[in-house]
């Protein structure tokens, strides 16, 4: 007599659970078990566990596992594509209820990139401080292809950046201000301390850049190709912040490009620094937050975004009303 089980139809793929999509997404953002880990708050084994059983409960091979990383599958790719709509659609939920039930109060993931976190937060946090005391402010400084990623997935609420945001899936962007780049050189360069100087002279000159993946370096490459540039001689000397870069330029390796906002900040570490002033137009930036299409919370954005566009009159940026 046959068993039981032997003419029995293969078992067909599982409901997956929350925690299983926010662990594989996690893992596909970082590429890597700890770095997803450690950005999750969870252990190595239990997102590795996580991911195992998403695999398990719809019965395919999402990610390979090797030594240095993870490569998702193309059906990976695929899911991860739903899961990301998935956890978006929750975040939505709860959102709304919670923008109804109270507003300006409760968590809120602000993204930040590392050429504004510095430089604006103060302001931003004396803002959170004294208007909305109930509002439970994280802050997640990020790159911003890293920023978008989590703001598509629910990761993240709301984004303070430059525009327009890019990235793959759609955003509201709502502009704050606007600021000029400022060229920084060594205090005996012979443009140290002019004004008025033409952006074509960036072709005579040792521009060093951030790293791949920050968005001021394409900004900077955008003004040098330009000014007639394909790309800036120094383009070899690379840093991963601005900190980093005017040091270089302190030490007479070259000159950059800092947005305005950060120029007190960070020529203010050194006496070995000069800035020079381009001609208007100015090569600039535009800063504002992102959010998605649709949020429940798109009037208190609106709002929060008012009220820090006052806060930040004191710098020096024009405020775009």
């Amino acid at each position: 007599m046959a068993s039981g089980t032997a003419g029995s139809a293969p078992r067909g793929p599982r409901t997956p659970t929350v925690a299983q999509l926010r662990a594989f997404v996690a893992v596909a953002e970082h590429r890597h078990f700890r770095d997803a880990a450690a950005a999750s708050g969870t252990s190595q084994p239990a997102l590795s566990g996580a991911v195992a059983a998403l695999e398990d409960a719809l019965g395919a091979q999402l990610v390979e596992r090797t030594t240095r990383k993870v490569i998702i599958t193309p059906l990976g790719e695929r899911v991860l594509d739903h899961a990301r709509r998935v956890l978006s659609s929750l975040h939505a939920l709860t959102e709304e209820v919670e923008a109804a039930r109270r507003p300006f109060t409760g968590p809120l993931h602000l993204g930040v990139i590392p050429t504004v976190a510095p430089y604006l937060l103060p302001a931003l946090l004396r803002l959170v401080r004294t208007s909305y005391p109930d509002l439970e402010l994280h802050v997640h400084e990020e790159r911003t292809p890293s920023l978008l990623d989590g703001l598509a997935a629910g990761r993240l609420d709301v984004l303070l950046l430059a525009l327009p945001s890019g990235g793959s899936s759609p955003t509201r962007d709502i502009p704050l201000f606007d600021e000029d780049f400022v060229l920084v050189t060594p205090p005996g360069h012979p443009l140290a301390g002019r004004a008025g100087v033409p952006r074509d002279i960036l072709l005579d000159l040792d521009v060093l850049l951030l790293e791949e993946g920050h968005c001021l370096r394409d900004q900077a490459l955008d003004i040098c190709r330009e000014a007639g540039a394909d790309l800036p001689q120094g383009g070899s000397t690379r840093a991963a912040g601005l900190s980093t870069l005017v040091q270089l330029v302190a030490g007479g390796l070259g000159v950059t490009l800092l947005p305005a906002t950060a120029l007190d900040v960070e020529a203010g570490r050194t006496d070995r620094l000069a800035s020079v002033r381009f001609a208007a137009p100015a090569p600039g930036r535009r800063i504002g937050l992102a959010t998605r299409p649709g949020s429940a919370r798109t009037a208190e954005y609106d709002r929060f975004a008012a009220t820090l566009r006052d806060a930040l009159r004191e710098l020096p940026v024009r405020i775009v009303e």
